[in-house]
């Protein structure tokens, strides 16, 4: 496989980005105890040389489902999810109470696709979703599918991972977005000093491994204003997306 090639080559630090990588690399692991394997996601660990890292994207969730639940008409919002995995439902539930917060009367409705990337079934399940009367699309999916559809819809679109207002830029409104450089920039000193340890890093908003997108400019003042100082809560641990 690509990490065996890898190791061959002489790399000394593995970085696995994807959910289903966490076995194969936790084998991988006790098989070459020289060099560092981190798995981004899950939940493994083997305190030496395999580690974890993953990031409280809740957090930023949380802000958009805000975002989201201010620009619905219909109260009816859709979500296009990929598993139902830890990750994926935090971000579900923290959308949903974000949501709540400035619109109580709004529902969230899920569909599952089994899918990170598959343009033809996240598109489909969005589809799904507008005609069913949601008016704004949220997702967890790698692919731009879901706001493409929400596009065409005149519906509005809450993407993920990454700023994708090129792909839909009508639909766009924000999203909860990854950095994970820093944390790189971490594990390859760590792995050139020696010094790495194997365990949890659980990253925030403080740390700048995750945040929200700038908000699409057609949204109310008043609402950017929210969000800000809700955000701000967030960053000085006043405010907690699941407390209560």
């Amino acid at each position: 496989n690509y990490a065996r090639d890898f190791i061959d080559q002489g790399f000394t630090l593995i970085v696995g980005t994807s959910f289903g990588y966490m076995d194969d690399m936790e084998a991988l692991a006790a098989e070459y105890p020289d060099v560092v394997f981190d798995h981004v996601s899950g939940y493994k660990a083997n305190f030496s040389n395999f580690g974890n890292t993953f990031g409280r994207m809740y957090e930023p969730r949380y802000l958009s489902g805000m975002v989201a639940g201010s620009a619905t008409t219909t109260n009816h919002l859709g979500y296009v999810a990929a598993f139902p995995i830890p990750e994926v439902i935090r971000g579900i539930n923290a959308f949903t109470l974000g949501v709540r917060e400035v619109n109580p009367d709004a529902i969230v409705e899920v569909v599952w696709t089994s899918t990170w990337f598959d343009p033809v079934v996240e598109g489909d399940s969005a589809q799904a979703l507008l005609d069913k009367g949601a008016d704004v699309i949220a997702m967890h999916q790698d692919s731009t599918a879901a706001g493409e559809k929400a596009e065409a819809a005149g519906a509005r679109w809450v993407s993920y991972n990454s700023d994708m207002s090129a792909f839909a830029p009508n639909a766009y409104l924000t999203a909860p977005v990854w950095n994970w450089g820093p944390r790189y920039v971490e594990l390859i000193e760590q792995t050139e000093a020696g010094t790495y340890e194997g365990g949890y890093y659980w990253g925030s908003m403080a740390d700048g491994i995750v945040d929200l997108a700038p908000i699409a400019d057609d949204v109310d003042d008043s609402v950017k204003s929210a969000v800000a100082e809700r955000k701000q809560q967030i960053l000085d641990g006043t405010f907690h997306p699941f407390q209560g």
